[in-house]
């Protein structure tokens, strides 16, 4: 079995397009949450706030036959993709069949399933040969792939929460297992009011809509819900093999992936499989969970969900590991949020520089007792866990080393 390593990453979040960008409003301290006005035509929806990406646009050097199948979903995974390709110094080398891609999202861009919808229910719609492309599960990785001229194996991971998440660790079993050399694995989400009206009938979103500042509050007694946000966020993985011909000094190294799924319910956590995820991520890591120095978490401040992530973790870590969310600071990015939380851990690994949860003041007495960060804090790690869980049930836990 290879070992496996991440020569590069991208990201695009409502904080920039950089990880310098991303740490400066992480230290601030302060979240990208806005007051969504126009969202007042849907008087259905309780929920007014979000954390977008403002003023996105595409990079001017794509051409019109390049961008024409993308929507936004995808152009944030393009160019995200297009980044990490470029830290890891990759050319037209990867056109060759030895890189693949890992991508998905919780739906293609909402946009264009509304012009199908229109095209069903009224019997005309601005519908073109593009549309299906452009809504379809796999549009991500299907872009990434006829951008970049990509010939490896595709794997659509459209799994909601876990969308990067499982792109990347089943990227990391496909190069450990000697299936392909490189991938480019990830995940991304447009911002639509559709995925909070889901959130907002379940009681599940913020309805704080004076405060934007102020929410979301993960593992808070007075935390009312998760905030949605949007970005993309991919890494390069290749195998050692690869790294040394290229004689290139990797990011990071992923040594563990664990995935479970409850078989319980479709919406209510498990603290048990989400365990056994940790457990298996570590197993495949042949770490214990005393080497694991910060656990990125998902907490995404709601009431169950936050309750029975501490306890998984508790049972497993103890209560002295240190955790936080830094969905906090970008708002729960649904299919992005595996990616770009990856890469935060890894960055503030190698930083020895981990950031809090904000806006937690008073933990939840029914979140089971850990080491909440609630102000930067230096740390010295080899190793740090991430992990998320999605509807459905699934739930997924990686693992990075420092490149010492």
């Amino acid at each position: 079995m290879r070992r496996v390593f991440v020569t590069g990453y991208g990201l695009i979040s409502a904080f920039g397009k950089s990880w310098q960008e991303n740490k400066m409003a992480l230290q601030k301290g302060q979240n990208a949450v806005k007051f969504m006005s126009e969202w007042d035509r849907y008087k259905d929806l309780n929920t007014r706030l979000a954390a977008p990406i403002l003023n996105y646009q595409h990079p001017t050097s794509w051409s019109r036959k390049q961008a024409r199948s993308m929507g936004r979903v995808s152009e944030f995974s393009v160019e995200a993709s297009g980044l990490a390709l470029e830290m890891s110094n990759l050319g037209d080398e990867i056109k060759d069949g030895r890189m693949g891609v890992a991508s998905g999202s919780s739906t293609g861009s909402t946009d264009a399933v509304a012009s199908m919808a229109r095209l069903l229910l009224e019997g005309e719609s601005d519908c073109n040969a593009n549309t299906y492309i452009k809504m379809m599960p796999h549009t991500t990785a299907a872009n990434i792939a006829l951008f970049y001229g990509l010939k490896g194996r595709i794997i659509p991971t459209s799994s909601a929460c876990t969308s990067a998440s499982h792109a990347i660790g089943y990227s990391f079993e496909s190069i450990k297992f000697g299936l392909i050399d490189m991938m480019i694995a990830g995940g991304a989400e447009e911002l639509c009011p559709s995925e909070a009206y889901v959130f907002d009938k379940l009681y599940a979103t913020s309805t704080k809509n004076s405060t934007p500042t102020l929410t979301p509050c993960p593992f808070d007694k007075d935390r009312d819900g998760l905030v949605l946000g949007e970005g993309a966020g991919f890494l390069v993985l290749e195998s050692e093999e690869s790294v040394k011909k290229r004689g290139i000094k990797p990011i990071a190294e992923i040594v563990g992936f664990g995935s479970t799924s409850d078989g319980t319910h479709v919406t209510q956590p498990n603290p048990n499989t989400m365990k056994e995820a940790m457990i298996l991520a570590l197993k495949s890591a042949n770490l214990s969970s005393k080497d694991i120095g910060y656990i990125n978490a998902h907490a995404t401040a709601t009431t169950l969900g936050d309750i029975a992530e501490s306890k998984a973790t508790n049972e497993l870590f103890g209560e002295n590991i240190a955790i936080s969310s830094t969905k906090s600071y970008l708002g729960h990015t649904l299919g992005a949020c595996g990616g770009i939380e990856a890469i935060y851990s890894i960055e503030m690994m190698r930083d020895e520089l981990f950031y809090p949860t904000i806006n937690l003041k008073n933990v939840d007495v029914r979140c089971a007792k850990l080491n909440y960060l609630r102000e930067i804090s230096q740390i010295k790690t080899d190793y740090v866990m991430s992990n998320n869980f999605a509807f459905g049930g699934v739930n997924t836990s990686l693992i990075f080393k420092k490149i010492l």
